[in-house]
């Protein structure tokens, strides 16, 4: 039930034909985990608050530095050393009240990665690093959670939305991050963004995207990004999608998989 300040709050998406009321209640009663509060989180974090999700957790274990700022505008300059997790949530707090938020100070790892995820509807991936997505995206499959995982170049971005758990109406499974991403590149062979760059507006465009993945999950409307691949380039302001389906191959959910639990990262 919407109180008259949060209909009032949610005005613009309860005239819309495909949210409505019972949409915005659907949003209200979700619990989404966001990995990562940096610069793809800020913004997910930031919309999805706007939009009215009833909980919201966030995973993140660093601290706000001077160089964060550039793009990751959930924070300001007094933040500086302070807990990201914590900053993150007091900003998501300030925004929209009736925001219930859990903060996890804590690194995601194969000790804490399926309780953490068992206690949220839909994961959420803002990380920084391989080791980390494929680690979100095999224990979602675990838990039997929906992921939206999205991923940063200097100038370029890719976003998808991962039901591994699930079968498409002819009984194939959806496809897995490993069917697109069959293996993580080999260590130093992508550099991180500290020495590579990443033009700071572009985290904004990728986050808000993900927030609006999200949102139509939760609400149920459009046609997802299960088995399809949005890439943004921004020299070149081109959105494009690929396809890509279950692969038999594949360690996780293939024919023979050989992924049985979370050991491989312990």
């Amino acid at each position: 039930m919407l109180d008259p300040s949060e209909l009032e709050r949610y005005a613009r998406h309860i005239v819309l034909r495909d949210v409505g009321g019972p949409g915005q209640a659907k949003l209200k009663a979700a619990r989404v985990l966001v990995v990562g509060a940096g610069g793809l989180g800020a913004p997910v974090l930031m919309y999805l608050a706007a939009a009215g999700v009833g909980t919201l957790g966030i995973v993140d274990d660093d601290v706000v530095s001077l160089s964060n700022l550039q793009r990751q505008v959930i924070f300001g300059t007094s933040d500086i050393g302070a807990p990201k997790a914590a900053r993150a949530g007091e900003a998501v707090t300030r925004l929209n009240p009736h925001v219930a938020v859990e903060t996890h100070g804590v690194r995601l790892d194969a000790r804490n990665a399926l309780d953490l995820i068992a206690r949220y509807d839909i994961v959420v991936d803002g990380s920084d690093n391989f080791a980390t997505r494929y680690l979100v995206s095999d224990a979602c499959y675990f838990g039997r959670k929906p992921l939206i995982t999205a991923a940063l170049g200097t100038f370029d971005g890719s976003l998808t939305t991962i039901r591994a758990h699930e079968r498409q109406s002819d009984g194939t499974p959806n496809p897995t991050y490993r069917c697109l991403f069959p293996e993580p590149p080999p260590p130093g062979s992508i550099p991180a963004c500290a020495e590579a760059g990443v033009l700071g507006a572009l985290p904004g465009v990728l986050g808000s995207l993900m927030a609006l993945e999200v949102i139509r999950e939760i609400v149920g409307f459009g046609e997802n990004l299960v088995g399809r691949l949005l890439m943004i380039d921004a020299r070149s302001m081109r959105f494009e999608t690929l396809s890509y389906a279950w692969d038999p191959g594949n360690p996780l959910s293939g024919e023979k998989p050989t992924i049985k639990d979370l050991s491989i990262y312990k």
